[in-house]
């Protein structure tokens, strides 16, 4: 398995995107609008095609289950001990705390397939459908606490959790996508995925971290070291078999999606912080998630 092969066609839309932010004159307008149209579109429709149309068996995938959300609860709680623990500026650790524990379910996908074809992939979708609206409650929940807004509010009108508990009520009570709608949905849904990563590269500073280096530095590590650690020790003691292991712990490595840096911009958050953490954490998981899944095969 190359991991590299797939880890680099992100990080070079992020660079593409880090390019076209400079070299172009399309100015500020083209790319707020761009970032509203994954936001509020594209993205909610991917969510909700891949909640509506994974098998939610949780006889075979309990024990994944817990190994992951557990995994995901220490990270949302090792991220927030970063407040006590920093001298953060304003909006730094509340835009940058969702980066230690949120994941990019593109390449976990692509990852997953590579490593159990269609029985990884159907895994590495369970574990999504339920850790997306853990891990998005806990992003909003920071950055509405200090905007003092109202996270019950916030969450009520995030467009990312209202199409994860669409796309999972619709999986539940049985529900079937009509071909022509599955199919327009997901190809919505693979156009945020290039978007979201160009985006990236547009909000991309790379002086972000001037004045974060101790904060920046913790998050990345309890993303990319911390959780697949837990997720190692977790899936031993409960002896998962060898690929619910290998899954559970390449889910806990992955480095943060991108769309946390749409969240950020949208929710008044430090964009440019958190971009170049989604890229140190892209481009540092190249080395560290092929040691965690030798640590876990």
């Amino acid at each position: 398995m190359n991991i590299l092969s797939i880890l680099l066609p992100d990080f070079t839309l992020i660079l593409i995107g880090f390019i076209l932010m400079r070299m172009t004159d399309w100015g500020q307008p083209f790319w707020s609008g761009l970032e509203k149209l994954v936001y509020f579109i594209l993205f909610p429709a991917l969510l909700f095609v891949s909640t509506a149309r994974t098998p939610l068996d949780l006889h075979t995938t309990g024990k994944l289950l817990q190994v992951a959300l557990i995994a995901v609860s220490c990270g949302i709680a090792l991220g927030w001990l970063a407040k006590p623990l920093f001298r953060a500026g304003p909006m730094i650790f509340e835009s940058g705390v969702q980066t230690a524990f949120r994941f990019n379910s593109y390449i976990a996908l692509a990852v997953a397939f590579r490593l159990g074809g269609e029985a990884g992939t159907s895994l590495m979708a369970v574990i999504i459908g339920f850790a997306v609206p853990v891990c998005n409650m806990a992003a909003v929940h920071a950055l509405a606490h200090r905007s003092n807004g109202s996270l019950l509010k916030e969450m009520a009108k995030n467009p990312l959790l209202l199409a994860t508990a669409g796309g999972t009520v619709f999986n539940l009570l049985g529900g079937s996508l009509p071909e022509v709608v599955a199919v327009t949905l997901a190809r919505m849904g693979s156009a945020s995925i290039a978007l979201g990563l160009l985006m990236v590269g547009a909000g991309l500073k790379l002086n972000a971290l001037a004045d974060s280096r101790g904060i920046s530095a913790y998050f990345i590590g309890v993303k990319l070291l911390a959780l697949p650690a837990i997720a190692l020790l977790l899936g031993r003691w409960l002896e998962l078999p060898p690929l619910q292991l290998q899954i559970a712990v390449m889910f806990c490595a992955l480095p943060t999606a991108s769309s946390a840096y749409v969240l950020a911009s949208r929710m008044g958050g430090n964009g440019p912080l958190v971009a170049y953490l989604i890229s140190a954490g892209t481009l540092l998981s190249i080395v560290t998630l092929p040691l965690w899944l030798l640590l876990a095969g």
